[in-house]
């Protein structure tokens, strides 16, 4: 017996350094403050996200939301077309999540994001002064040299979208200007600065009463998918993902839907 006590005494005196070293590990927490409470966003932490232009007024609505069920989570919305966006990311501009128009910016962007997750679809209309006085019915009527069309540019993905189904039914439209983004190509029909634009049907909503929406048929449509996903140069990745996986659950799917999108 006399034998055993040396290691039994050894044990004791190893765990009591054990306990020691962890109580300081202990005193440091989590980090970012997103990596406990519900859905790992408890906690104060402020969260930005970079959201394409046709997302302004759902996300409005989402950052409300997210907000009041998390408290101490504070989200700010920065808009912009996609293409922004990215140029943002690759420079560097702290961000946490991002949500573009398409995949296609995403996946130019996989070495600085998580995994994306399609959260919303969408599809494209034709926007009309009030009242669709020229009497706009059809894609085809877009190639009429007398009617001011406005597009978004080409490296935008309404742009990209409005080019193919344009392309695919061999239509050639002039536009008199090419925008920076959706919400360009809206504001310019609105104020009467051009006759119609094409935008995604969300946008057209937006303004209704404004503006009128021509709808394209599906089999002449394009639908836009929208991927979310967290930026891995985020200090909050923990809260960051918490929100990715919220935009995918019921409340904020709820808010999608009534703002006009599509399910996933």
């Amino acid at each position: 017996m006399s034998r055993k006590r040396p290691a039994l005494t050894s044990r004791r005196a190893a765990a009591a350094v054990t306990a020691a070293l962890l109580v300081p590990l202990a005193a440091c927490g989590g980090g970012d403050g997103g990596g406990s409470g519900k859905e790992g966003g408890g906690g104060d932490v402020k969260l930005t996200v970079l959201a394409a232009s046709s997302l302004t007024d759902v996300f409005a609505t989402a950052e409300k939301a997210y907000e009041k069920e998390h408290p101490g989570a504070d989200i700010t919305v920065s808009a912009a077309g996609s293409q922004e966006l990215a140029a943002q990311v690759e420079q560097g501009s702290p961000a946490d999540v991002l949500v573009t128009a398409d995949t296609t910016t995403m996946e130019g962007l996989k070495a600085e994001t998580g995994d994306p997750v399609v959260i919303a679809r969408n599809r494209l209309v034709i926007a009309t002064r009030e009242g669709n006085p020229d009497g706009v019915k059809t894609l085809k009527d877009l190639a009429d040299p007398k009617l001011k069309v406005v597009l978004a540019d080409d490296t935008v993905p309404v742009g990209r979208y409005a080019k193919q189904v344009l392309d695919r039914q061999r239509i050639t439209v002039k536009p008199v200007s090419k925008e920076a983004n959706v919400r360009s190509v809206l504001s310019k029909v609105e104020l009467g600065e051009a006759d119609a634009g094409i935008v995604y049907r969300t946008d057209a909503a937006t303004a209704a009463g404004k503006v009128d929406a021509v709808e394209i048929p599906d089999a002449q449509n394009a639908v836009a998918s929208y991927p979310a996903a967290t930026l891995k140069g985020s200090a909050h990745a923990d809260a960051a993902a918490a929100f990715v996986q919220w935009l995918g659950g019921p409340e904020a799917q709820k808010i999608l839907r009534d703002g006009g999108f599509q399910k996933p």
